[in-house]
């Protein structure tokens, strides 16, 4: 139904008035919805840089849950539905931090179900300016993750992976504000590579005997075999990894092998409860752990199976063309 247009220009006069009327019981002038000083109050103050790590994501503690209709309205409907699903979603206070040149930020933690996720609401002026996902935690027990935001309005999502051998992996992203864009932009990545390879400590080492080479499977499960001081041993290198991605044994050894005939070395050393055998046939290496070589392996697998040779790249040749005379 609409409104005569007489009630409009009243409505509108009352609204620019300098004595607006006050609802029955009001206290006093409130502070328009949706603004900084509208939502800022549960939150405790936090300096600049501010860090925010997945644990304090993870974390439930009872804390006083924040106005969920205040906070859903600044949200855009895309980004709440990839980062929490499609559920009740929980906003609880973390931070406010007070920005440069009348910039303001309030970090919130929000929570759906089994999803979690830090949220940066940033203010200009007292005024919402848009929303950022600061941290999203994963259920990876490898990774860790840090989030912060320098005195510059910088922010940098960095994550860290435990590798096996006792490595990690790092990665970051980090975001500037766009003012003409309002929006936040990307102007620097540094993937996580979580699948480094593996480096062969005798990829270098000379390999004119007969049996030396490199015996691959992939680039995460091989055999190299080099020259050792006398023609009766062989330097070699073992790489594996077996199993599913979030449950993978590996196993690595280095050592020299003594040819015990001339398709068969076998490795023992004094001190070493560790036995491995190599038998050569055709262009295969098969390995057999004669005694335990549990030092050197996860508890899940074992030294074993047959590795196929790898055809040695040859080097490129340029023919020179003959010069007319």
């Amino acid at each position: 139904m609409r409104l005569p247009g007489c009630v409009l220009l009243w409505l509108g006069f009352v609204a620019c008035s300098g004595d607006p009327k006050k609802e029955p019981g009001a206290k006093g002038a409130e502070p328009a919805g949706g603004s900084f000083a509208a939502l800022s109050a549960p939150f405790s103050a936090a300096p600049l840089p501010y860090s925010l790590n997945d644990s304090s994501v993870w974390n439930t503690k009872d804390t006083a849950a924040l106005s969920a209709a205040e906070f859903s309205s600044l949200l855009p409907d895309s980004l709440r539905t990839q980062l929490l699903g499609g559920g009740k979603v929980r906003f609880t206070p973390l931070a406010r931090i007070e920005g440069a040149q009348e910039v303001r930020y309030l970090s919130v933690r929000a929570s759906s179900g089994s999803h979690r996720a830090a949220l940066l609401y940033r203010f200009e002026k007292g005024n919402p300016a848009g929303v950022f996902p600061l941290l999203v935690p994963d259920a990876d027990p490898a990774t860790a993750q840090v989030s912060t935001i320098d005195r510059a309005g910088a922010i940098t999502r960095g994550i860290t992976k435990k590798l096996p051998k006792e490595q990690t992996a790092e990665g970051k992203e980090v975001f500037m504000y766009n003012t003409e864009g309002k929006n936040f932009t990307l102007i620097g990545a540094d993937p996580l590579e979580d699948n480094q390879d593996v480096l062969n400590p005798l990829d270098t080492f000379a390999r004119t005997h007969p049996l030396a080479g490199d015996y691959v499977k992939n680039a995460r499960n091989f055999v190299s075999i080099r020259d050792a001081r006398n023609p009766s041993e062989l330097n070699f290198f073992v790489h594996f990894e077996t199993g599913e991605e979030d449950n993978t044994c590996v196993g690595e050894l280095k050592g020299t092998a003594l040819l015990t005939s001339s398709k068969t070395a076998v490795y023992r050393q004094g001190g070493d409860p560790c036995v491995l055998e190599l038998t050569f046939q055709g262009n295969n290496v098969t390995l057999r752990e004669m005694e335990g070589c549990g030092s050197r392996r996860g508890v899940q697998c074992v030294f074993e199976g047959s590795f196929p040779r790898k055809k040695p790249v040859s080097p490129k040749t340029t023919a020179k063309k003959k010069s007319k005379k």
